[in-house]
C-alpha cells in the first residue's frame, strides 16, 4: 500500500482512518506533531524528532498518549507497511477530545496517529539552480503568545505566510519578528553566509528547533566552518554572500533572490560544502541505523 496511518496503534488504509469531529486537534489545533523522512528506509534522526515531540508536549502542557518508544515502534511499523523505497512520515497527538470548551482539562481520550506516504522530495533543480524567496508581511507570533519552539497543530501563521509567498510565485516565506529581525522560513530555518561564517537567527528569536538546522550547525562546524546564533536584520540578510534555507523533507535549499534581491546568482561554495558534509553525516546515519524490513 502506498499509504499507511497507525491510529492509536492500529494498522489501517488513510480512508479508514476516523477521529472524532469533537476532538481538539481538529477544533483548536489543539496537537503536537513531527515530520520526518526516510533515507535507505531508515527515518532520519527519529529520536530527536520524537524528543522535540515530547518536549512540544510539555510546552503546551499536554502528555504524551503513550511513551516515546511505543510512537517509535509505529512510525517504523506504518513506514515497513506502505512498502515505499523511501517514505515521508508524519507524527500526530492530539489531546484528545470532550465538550466543546477552550478548557484543556475536559480533554479525553487522547489520538495518535502515524502517516506513513511515498516520499515526495524536490525536484533536482531546486538544489542544482535555487529557489526564489519572499521577505513576507507576516509576522511571526509572539514568543510569550505560542511558542514556535512547540511545533503544534495550530499552524495557521505559516499558513497564512506561505500563501502570500506563493501568491508572488515564491518558493518559501520568510519571516520576521515584531521587531523587523528575521526568524525563520513558513516550514524552514534560514542561514545567511557571510564569508565562509555561517549566521543563523538564535532560539531566542522565536523560532523552532530545527532538526536539519541542528544537524547541520554540527556538520558545519565538525567541518571548520564557523556558525554564530546571532540576531538577523533584513538589511543583513539581503547582503549576505548567500543564502540557503533548511527542513526535514528538502534537506538544504539555496536560496537565489530574496524577493527582487539577487543572492549570489548560483548556489554558492559554501552552501555545496555545507550539502556535501550534510550528505555524509546521513550516509553515516544510515549505516548505523539500518534495520532489515520484516518479510
Amino acid at each position: 500500500m502506498p499509504s499507511a496511518v497507525m491510529l492509536n496503534g492500529t494498522l489501517c488504509a488513510p480512508e479508514q482512518a476516523t477521529i472524532s469531529v469533537l476532538d481538539r486537534g481538529f477544533l483548536y489545533g489543539d496537537s503536537v506533531y513531527e515530520v520526518i523522512r526516510t533515507y535507505g528506509g531508515v527515518p532520519f534522526e527519529l529520536g530527536r524528532h520524537l524528543q522535540r515531540l515530547d518536549e512540544s508536549a510539555r510546552r503546551i502542557g499536554m502528555a504524551l498518549p503513550c511513551d516515546v518508544a511505543t510512537i517509535e515502534a509505529e512510525v517504523w511499523g506504518a513506514h515497513e507497511a506502505t512498502r515505499n523505497p523511501e517514505s515521508y512520515l508524519r507524527v500526530v497527538c492530539t489531546r484528545g477530545s470532550g465538550e466543546i470548551s477552550l478548557d484543556p482539562a475536559v480533554a479525553r481520550d487522547p489520538q495518535r496517529i502515524v502517516i506513513a506516504q511515498a516520499l515526495n522530495a524536490p525536484p533536482q533543480v531546486v538544489y542544482e539552480e535555487g529557489v526564489r524567496v519572499a521577505l513576507v508581511g507576516v509576522r511571526r507570533n509572539l514568543k510569550a503568545a505560542i511558542d514556535p519552539q512547540a511545533k503544534t497543530g495550530n499552524y495557521l501563521n505559516s499558513v497564512l505566510a506561505f500563501g502570500e509567498a506563493r501568491r508572488g510565485g515564491f518558493y518559501e516565506a520568510i519571516m520576521l519578528d515584531h521587531r523587523d529581525l528575521v526568524t525563520e522560513g513558513a516550514s524552514s530555518n534560514v542561514f545567511a553566509v557571510f564569508g565562509s561564517t555561517l549566521v543563523t537567527p538564535p532560539l531566542e528569536a522565536g523560532i523552532l528547533k530545527g532538526v536539519t538546522r541542528t544537524v547541520v550547525t554540527e556538520v558545519a562546524s565538525q567541518g571548520g566552518l564557523q556558525v554564530l546564533n546571532l540576531p538577523l536584520t533584513e538589511s543583513a540578510l539581503l547582503s549576505a554572500d548567500e543564502v540557503f534555507i533548511t527542513s526535514s523533507i528538502r534537506e538544504i535549499v539555496p536560496v537565489v533572490a530574496i524577493g527582487e534581491t539577487e543572492i549570489g546568482r548560483e548556489p554558492g561554495p559554501i552552501y555545496r560544502e555545507v550539502r556535501r558534509l550534510f550528505g555524509a553525516y546521513v550516509k553515516t546515519y544510515i549505516a548505523n541505523h539500518y534495520v532489515a524490513p520484516r518479510p
